[in-house]
């Protein structure tokens, strides 16, 4: 599957300091230590509507990790996946009457466009999970080799009991993980299952549904280990980050976790689990299923995308916030107000700005305290006639701002 295309980042003077990120698998802002290549992987989307802020919030979140390694001199391998074939795209595709797969291909390419409008720069792997099934089917085959599933009439199942590491992403208790595995997909009372967080590796075919072939019989891949067979398949064990939304935490970091971990014998999976937080509309949290949206593509028409990815950088990516009109309208002022300042013949002293902006950022992102110091240069006077240039490409290389 294609990727979207990137954005020319310029070259900044001197080099970015090490990037620190907060791990929720060891509660803490650590370092990241990548060894040469900087490896990422990120959840994507399952593609039955359209990218909306709570989706832009992420990858935005993601995209700040990608920019701040290369300042830092790290060549960046980034992968990330669409799920285009799930529960919900079929659903979608049925209650529409569109087939699944043209709904698909409809909605990843305006995510794509939506994507590109906000100059998140692309992964290198972007991987349909129609486009590996037969490595899915392979993980799968590995892990029973292991001993670590086991069927519930045809469909194959992960067992908990084989997983000795379940539990260190999330640090959950087993009451918390239940509550939650039933809110998001799971299926803890399923007759049959040796333990109610066992989880559902191969989904055998039903009627109506694509399938594919397997040893294990026809059918199609359950949602955590495709995440890992993507992984695996591109970036190997021992990736410097895994990322997604803080709804990921829990079962899906988990769970994909331990079957890396039994599939390869080698922990962590990802050496760092990050997320980004909830982003709500009208007290609750932007999802699909509750259909309260807010569609980067119906913004796009009536605002600068520049201005939409202001506003979402005002806020700290682990924060949950709630989505106003004003915070765009309060973006769109900042955007005007640096614009016309790196429009200036001379400012501020600019290297200062790089340095600060760099520190922000490579303290777990924050990019509040990056968009308050161009604020404080913007707002005053100075002599500096490079500054201004310079200025307008920190802006851009750093926080993905076109001035």
């Amino acid at each position: 599957m294609r990727s979207w295309s990137a954005p020319n980042i310029p070259k900044l003077p001197g080099s970015g300091v090490p990037l620190r990120l907060y791990d929720t698998a060891a509660r803490d802002v650590r370092e990241t230590r990548p060894s040469g290549q900087a490896r990422m992987y990120v959840c994507g989307i399952t593609p039955y509507d359209a990218t909306h802020l709570g989706h832009a919030n992420t990858y935005l979140a993601f995209d700040l990790v990608n920019r701040a390694w290369r300042d830092a001199g790290h060549e960046v391998h980034y992968t990330q996946n669409a799920t285009d074939v799930d529960d919900p795209l079929l659903e979608r595709a049925q209650a529409t009457g569109v087939d699944w797969q043209d709904l698909a291909e409809r909605e990843i390419d305006l995510f794509r466009s939506d994507m590109e409008a906000l100059r998140i720069l692309p992964p290198r792997e972007y991987v349909g999970v129609t486009e590996v099934v037969d490595e899915i089917a392979s993980l799968v085959g590995r892990l029973t080799e292991r001993g670590a599933t086991y069927r519930v009439d045809d469909d194959v199942y992960f067992s908990v009991a084989a997983a000795p590491k379940f539990g260190a992403v999330s640090g959950y208790s087993e009451e918390q993980m239940l509550e939650l595995f039933r809110e998001r997909g799971g299926d803890p009372d399923r007759p049959g299952k040796r333990h109610p967080l066992d989880w559902l590796l191969w989904r055998a075919e039903r009627p109506g549904e694509p399938s594919w072939p397997a040893p294990f019989g026809p059918g199609r891949p359950g949602w955590h280990v495709e995440c890992t067979a993507i992984a695996l398949r591109n970036l190997g064990s021992g990736f410097d980050v895994a990322g997604g939304g803080s709804d990921l935490i829990f079962p899906h970091h988990e769970m994909g976790s331990c079957e890396g971990h039994v599939a390869t014998g080698e922990w962590p999976f990802a050496r760092a689990y990050v997320h980004a937080g909830m982003v709500a509309l009208d007290g609750e949290k932007m999802s699909k299923s509750r259909g309260n949206l807010v569609f980067v593509s119906k913004l796009r028409p009536v605002a600068d995308p520049m201005a939409v990815r202001l506003a979402l950088l005002a806020h700290h990516y682990r924060s949950d916030w709630e989505w106003t009109p004003q915070q765009l309208a309060v973006a769109e002022e900042r955007l005007a107000r640096w614009r016309a300042a790196v429009g200036r013949a001379s400012g501020p002293d600019g290297l200062a700005v790089l340095a600060g902006v760099r520190e922000r950022i490579a303290d777990d992102l924050d990019a509040p305290g990056a968009l308050a110091l161009i604020d404080e240069w913007a707002a005053a006077d100075g002599d500096d006639t490079t500054a201004p240039a310079l200025v307008r490409d920190v802006a851009d290389a750093l926080l993905g701002i076109e001035l």
